[in-house]
């Protein structure tokens, strides 16, 4: 199929992309990486009048620390964070969930805030920066907001973004010393949206106990989600089999996922309690062999 009709601009600064999103707003998409927009437009299932290529910003393409987060650009493609050497040392939740984000190709185009900006309710990213308690940076001509990643996913395909505002940052808080991450999925093949997916950071004190539990899930709605009630469960508490099972019990009994023609409500309710799971195994696994030996 065949994109409909639109106008083409190619900005070469900031500011005339604001005053591009001010002048047609709800008529205009953004065009970054593309892996998700184009197929959009060749389906119909997007329409717009306008269609505003970042593309020659490069301002908006970096990976910094930044107070305590790793803080990506809106033009950073999905390749350049899995092969960030910051990215695996400060923040290994969002390096673990990199290799499950569609196929190399798509990686090499695709943007990290594209994917957020899409709002996928199976898509791996959100639950990363959900989980994360990140933060999303947008600017309009109006002025520029921090918008908490709880906040910014609304529903299936849906940000909190207004017609007006471009997403220019996304920030990953820093992993603290002691931590473990891992995500894990299910999905009908590789590079698929997951039916289920589960992204999971577990931090240790000195005496082995918890001090933090970081755990949300993706599939399971239309948004991801993060399941504190589990996560109160696991504060404080030593880890085990026994812990980790209750953790679980206690994230899939209140899901109220939808079924469709790839799985059912209840399966995919099953499959979350197993990931939550294996997820909290692995990331603590991970986190007791970043501690010193005694």
């Amino acid at each position: 199929m065949k994109p409909p009709r639109f106008a083409y601009h190619d900005p070469v600064s900031r500011h005339e992309v604001l005053t591009l999103l001010e002048t047609y707003a709800d008529d205009a998409k953004i065009l970054a990486g593309g892996q998700s927009l184009v197929p959009l437009l060749n389906m119909r299932l997007a329409q717009p009048a306008h269609l505003i290529d970042i593309n020659r910003l490069p301002d908006l393409t970096y990976i910094r620390e930044i107070a305590g987060n790793v803080a990506i650009g809106a033009l950073t493609r999905h390749c350049d964070v899995e092969n960030s050497p910051l990215v695996r040392h400060l923040c290994p939740l969002l390096a673990e969930a990199m290799p499950y984000v569609g196929h190399p190709p798509i990686r090499s185009r695709g943007t990290i805030c594209g994917s957020l900006t899409h709002a996928d309710p199976a898509a791996e990213l959100p639950a990363v920066l959900l989980a994360l308690g990140g933060q999303l940076h947008a600017e309009s001509t109006a002025g520029d907001r921090t918008i908490a990643a709880e906040d910014f996913f609304v529903g299936a395909l849906q940000n909190a973004l207004t017609s007006q505002e471009l997403l220019t940052e996304a920030r990953f808080p820093i992993a603290p010393p002691r931590s473990g991450a891992a995500f894990v999925e299910v999905s009908r093949r590789h590079g698929d949206f997951a039916l289920v997916g589960v992204a999971a950071q577990i931090t240790l004190r000195a005496d082995d106990t918890i001090s933090s539990a970081h755990l949300a899930l993706v599939g399971v709605d239309e948004t991801p989600i993060r399941v504190q009630s589990a996560e109160l469960l696991l504060f404080g508490q030593k880890p085990d089999d026994e812990l980790f099972k209750a953790a679980s019990e206690r994230a899939s009994s209140n899901l109220k996922p939808n079924s469709d023609i790839h799985a059912t409500a209840a399966y995919r309710r099953t499959v979350a309690g197993v990931l939550v799971k294996r997820a909290l195994t692995l990331a603590t696994a991970r986190a007791y062999s970043h501690l010193p030996e005694r």
